[in-house]
């Protein structure tokens, strides 16, 4: 009996189950964009009870479609996108199939937040006072660095150096997650090409920054923001490349997120080569302007790096309105950069004479640590919230350097060669605090306020010596002991408000600079002590939807650091030689802009002019040092009783005048210039981005110093100079899962001071295929199709002229293969933005 009421029983809770489960209904829809009409992938739909216990849930596919089953009942609706007005239907009865027909959404228009969302909604996000990229979608950058990045997004342009620019401007500042990007000692083109493309999330850009953001970089701020998990559950991905020249590596993003807390981490390891060249032809002048020589110069690089970089993080869920986060990133690399250099020597009829070979081998190893921690309290919904953020890091950089300057065919080498050796040991500690808050009050109004403090400690020691005999001795001249402090302490206030179609954003900010350059085995100290307001002001007009315009000013400062203040870097060339300046003042730029948008079915036309007025801005100069390179050729020596050199009789001298390149101050530069951008949908299937930008430059100054005879020189550097730059990016989504990138971008020629610098002509492409049920995929791209990407430029002195060609990396071919587990192709992009991206606001205050 008992084994048949169980028998019963196990019949009637299966019968239950099965008339349950069969009892589903399912409640479907369609969710487009308002304006364009576009379908929105991945959507969020979320059915919950009318007590807000969420039931079920889903993502739209790439029709916008979505389809969900729950059981008959009453529910609450909610569907969301990131950057977008949720929208929630209460209290619907679903007791059969119900197809809630097309949802369109609209653009949340929050002032102080988004002004406006372009089309292509995981490429563009315009507000207020920034530009945000997403460029996780980028193929040809697959297997690249943050460097390849820059160099896609608009108005930004990556020289062949690796130096940016921000429409044409280089005194702009590049931080990381609001943080700076090097510190004060190293380059920060040299860290931009040690990070992976892949760990990039997105990219702001900000061309006018309000009082919230740290005063530095007059032409304004570029922040690059890391990817961080947001998705639910474990998930995340695996990216494996190689490429030709040698570049192999991989990366692993990993996520866990529960209810209480998000533990999120990156891996990335790369082992890459990435050989370069440069040439220089010289031709040398005496006194009169006659030709006395020519020299020319070929330099082949190697620059071999292997580095990992390590990202852990915890996010803690206090509550429903308490945030804590800490992270760590650690990053490791070593380097060399075998270099051969070849000088061919001609006499002033062009007639060939000697040749020296110059091979310099250089090591580097560079470690950073930095710990960072972020507190959140939200007060309300409406934004009402407090920030605290503090960062430590330390970083070592060990550089040594061997050369050996041989003439070749000589009889004596042993007096004609000559073996030096460099060092640059550079230690770091930097630590930021900052408190940010933000007060909404009334109805579109805004009060922000915050504190910042910056506080750095560099030691560089720089030596060379010469081999003489068997002694190794110290040169004077290339050798000291830098001690650079930096202690910066930042108050500001901005309030905004939005009335109709009207919106203002008015801000001032207050910074006190105290640095220290000190030459410690000189007794050269220099204490720069100065404190500034840097006003700012947002005015936007909205003449209708999908069309408004902005005018905007903001106060900015350049301070000089690293290798514009080190009076030593190196020696891969000794006729050619780049010295620091380590009395440097800091510049200051008025910066004015006036930009448009409008926005049409298939078409986003954004469009800004701009005016720069910098103060003691500083340039680049070459003049020569007085000193010269001699080498005798095929003497006799003269030994003493211990058979060392002691004069070399006969033979012939090659002097060679050592010209030097080093950063002045200058009265005055104006930059005008304007912008447009395009996004073009023309069909779903292809979109089209372009960016153009011309500029004007004029500099107004004097430069005046002693030259090695003691003659007081004076060289008028007025000069007005014009350049642009255009970029297009193509990219078309072919059947079978297959993408197809391209883009093409051309800098065209301008004038300098100094001389005049060719255009450079570059283009990139690169196709991709989903596999494995769209859980990997694989992609193939080239980066300087053509091998053009060369800085080819004129520079016109008194004692000499000479034209320069320099490639920084030849021609690049990847193949990446992209492995995801537990999210969808865009997912951990998507999910990264809907949260705020974590630390990404970090360096407003």
């Amino acid at each position: 009996m008992k084994k048949f009421h169980s028998l019963f029983m196990l019949l009637f809770l299966l019968t239950t189950f099965s008339a349950i489960a069969q009892n589903k209904v399912s409640i479907s829809g369609k969710i487009i964009e308002k304006g364009s009409k576009q379908p929105l992938e991945f959507a969020t739909v979320t059915i919950q009870t009318t007590d807000n216990v969420t039931v079920n849930g889903g993502l739209t596919d790439i029709d916008g479609n979505y389809n969900i089953q729950v059981a008959p009942g009453t529910y609450n609706i909610k569907i969301d996108f990131i950057s977008f007005k949720s929208i929630v239907i209460e209290n619907k009865q679903v007791n059969q199939n119900t197809n809630l027909g097309t949802t369109i959404m609209e653009p949340d228009a929050t002032i102080l937040n988004e002004v406006q969302i372009e089309a292509e909604r995981s490429t563009v996000e315009i507000k207020l006072d920034k530009r945000v990229y997403t460029v996780g979608n980028d193929m040809v950058v697959k297997g690249g660095t943050i460097s390849d990045v820059l160099d896609n997004v608009p108005s930004v342009s990556v020289d062949v150096e690796g130096n940016v620019s921000l429409r044409g401007n280089e005194s702009v500042t590049i931080l990381i997650d609001g943080r700076p990007s090097n510190l004060a000692g190293t380059s920060v083109a040299e860290i931009l090409r040690m990070l992976p493309a892949d760990s990039v999330d997105k990219v702001e850009v900000i061309t006018n920054p309000s009082a919230r953001y740290d005063a530095e970089g007059g032409g304004g701020i570029i922040n690059i923001i890391l990817k961080k998990g947001k998705a639910n559950g474990f998930n995340g991905s695996f990216i494996a490349h190689t490429g030709v020249p040698a570049d192999h590596g991989g990366s692993a993003t990993l996520n866990f997120r529960s209810d209480n807390f998000n533990l999120f981490s990156n891996f990335s390891y790369n082992n890459r080569k990435s050989p370069g060249n440069s040439k220089t032809d010289s031709e040398y002048f005496d006194s009169e302007g006659n030709t006395s020589s020519f020299i020319n110069e070929r330099r082949d690089s190697k620059r071999e790096r292997e580095g990992y970089t390590a990202n852990f993080g915890l996010e803690l869920f206090l509550d429903k309105t308490t945030t804590w986060t800490n992270s760590v990133n650690i990053r490791s690399n070593d380097g060399n950069n075998p270099t051969e250099t070849y000088y061919d020597y001609f006499d002033a009829n062009g007639v060939y004479d000697k040749t020296r070979f110059r091979y310099n081998l250089e090591d580097e190893e560079d470690d950073n640590v930095q710990f960072s921690t972020n507190f959140i309290k939200k007060f309300n919904e409406d934004g009402h919230e407090l920030r605290l953020d503090a960062s430590f890091a330390t970083n070592t950089d060990y550089e040594t350097a061997q050369i050996d300057d041989v003439v070749l065919g000589t009889t004596t080498p042993e007096v004609d060669n000559t073996y030096q050796r460099t060092l640059n040991d550079e230690d770091e500690n930097r630590s930021l605090v900052q408190a940010d808050y933000v007060l909404p009050f009334g109805e579109g109004s805004q009060f922000e306020a915050g504190y910042r403090g910056s506080f750095a400690e560099l030691i560089t020691k720089s030596k060379t010596e010469t081999l003489e005999g068997n002694n190794w001795i110290t040169d004077p001249n290339y050798t000291n002991l830098l001690q650079y402090k930096e202690n910066i302490n930042a108050l500001y206030a901005q309030y905004g408000s939005k009335f109709g179609k009207f919106s203002y954003l008015l801000g001032l900010r207050w910074e006190d600079s105290d640095i220290e350059v000190n030459l410690l085995d000189e007794n050269d100290y220099n204490n720069k002590k100065y404190n500034n307001f840097f006003p700012s002001a947002f005015l936007n007009y909205e003449f209708s939807e999908g069309s408004s315009a902005s005018i905007s000013y903001s106060r900015r400062i350049n301070r000089p650091r690293g290798f514009f203040i080190n009076p030593f870097s190196s020696l891969a060339s000794n006729i050619n030689i780049f010295t620091g300046n380590p009395d440097l003042d800091p510049s200051m730029t008025n910066a004015f802009d006036l930009g448009y948008l409008k926005k049409w079915n298939q078409v986003t036309f954004s469009s800004s002019a701009y005016i720069n007025i910098t103060d003691d801005s500083y340039q680049f100069v070459r003049r020569e040092s007085g000193d010269f390179v001699t080498q005798v050729i095929d003497g006799e020596d003269i030994v003493n009783e211990n058979n060392e050199v002691v004069e070399v009789i006969g033979g012939e001298d090659i002097r060679t005048p050592v010209i030097l390149t080093t950063p002045i101050n200058l009265a005055k530069e104006y930059r005008f210039g304007f912008e447009f951008n395009i996004n073009y949908n023309p069909y779903r299937w292809w979109r089209l981005v372009s960016n153009f930008n011309f500029y004007r430059n004029e500099t107004d100054g004097d430069y005046t110093y002693t030259d090695f005879q003691d003659n007081v020189v004076t060289q008028n550097f007025d000069n007005v100079a014009y350049g642009w730059f255009t970029r297009v990016n193509s990219k078309i989504n072919l059947p079978y899962k297959i993408d197809w990138q391209f883009n093409m971008f051309y800098r065209g020629p301008r004038n300098d001071p100094q001389g005049r610098t060719k255009g450079i002509f570059a283009a990139n492409t690169a196709i991709s295929k989903d596999i494995l049920n769209d859980k990997a995929t694989l992609s193939l791209n080239v980066r300087d199709i053509f091998n053009s990407r060369k800085r080819r430029s004129y520079t016109n002195l008194p004692q000499v002229s000479s034209y320069s060609e320099r490639q920084w990396r030849e021609r690049q071919v990847t193949l990446s293969f992209t492995y995801r587990f537990n999210m969808k192709k865009n997912e951990k992009q998507r999910n990264g933005e809907q949260n705020g991206g974590g630390d990404d606001e970090f360096m407003g205050g």
